[in-house]
């Protein structure tokens, strides 16, 4: 027998003990980062819960304080104006099982600026405000709810394109909202949006309070998964890299 040949057993272990390890590691890296999201996730699910259980802040207090920080996701604030019925936009979702859209509509202030209300959930076959005529009030309103950031982008490369010209979005992108929804020339918005609470329409329509506040939370079980992996894979490797010994 050659040395070469000889040879051959160990340079398949190495090879096995190198993939073996590569492998390892990154089950190793995919754990701790699942546990990094982990924090993060008790932070922002803390941050949530702090912010839900405040009261309401007057529209200025927000607006400071999205000034300082850009961020006021799901502060409680309560803001005074006009609606415009006629300037609705769609955004596609779904409530308790059943699909539809999402009411986002221009409130206008007292200042003269525009603020757009989530004002919540119609069933799909519900989209045309012709429908629902009883839930369009009219005159000067208060509503209280949840200020929520404005994304800066498309959230995923999975959704579709928002549909304009349909009136349908699948992403909330505040400016292309507000540009299709016919407001004044020059019309200045507030910079984020308010999700109204679950207080009663006329009518039934739109069904508020739809913010999804409930997050989940299922990193450690990830976490978990993916060291457990690990952690079979060491196992493995040690007990195919001592069978060589044992037969010898």
């Amino acid at each position: 027998m050659t040395a070469l040949t000889a040879g051959r057993p160990w340079t398949r272990a190495a090879l096995l003990l190198g993939l073996g390890l590569a492998l390892f590691m990154i089950l190793i890296g995919l754990g701790t980062w699942q546990i990094q999201r982990l924090h993060w996730k008790e932070d922002l699910l803390a941050t949530i819960d702090k912010r839900t259980h405040s009261a309401p802040l007057p529209l200025a207090d927000v607006e400071r304080q999205f000034a300082a920080w850009h961020d006021v996701d799901y502060t409680p604030v309560t803001v005074t104006g006009t609606f415009l019925h006629q300037s609705e936009r769609h955004f596609f979702s779904t409530w308790q099982g059943d699909s539809g859209f999402n009411v986002y509509t221009p409130l206008r202030l007292d200042d003269g600026r525009f603020v757009l209300v989530n004002r919540g959930f119609v069933p799909y076959d519900l989209k045309d405000p012709a429908k629902r005529r009883q839930g369009e009030v009219a005159g000067k309103v208060t509503v209280t709810g949840l200020a929520r950031n404005p994304l800066p982008g498309k959230p995923s490369m999975m959704l579709p394109d928002n549909d304009v010209a349909k009136n349908i979005f699948y992403w909330k992108d505040r400016d292309v909202m507000a540009a299709s929804a016919g407001l004044p020339t020059g019309a200045v918005l507030v910079p984020f949006f308010v999700d109204a609470d679950k207080t009663p329409n006329p009518g039934g329509l739109p069904v508020g309070g739809v913010t999804i506040i409930d997050l989940p939370n299922n990193h450690l079980q990830y976490a978990v998964t993916w060291y457990g992996l690990a952690a079979a894979l060491a196992a493995v490797l040690i007990l195919r890299l001592r069978q060589p010994a044992k037969e010898a």
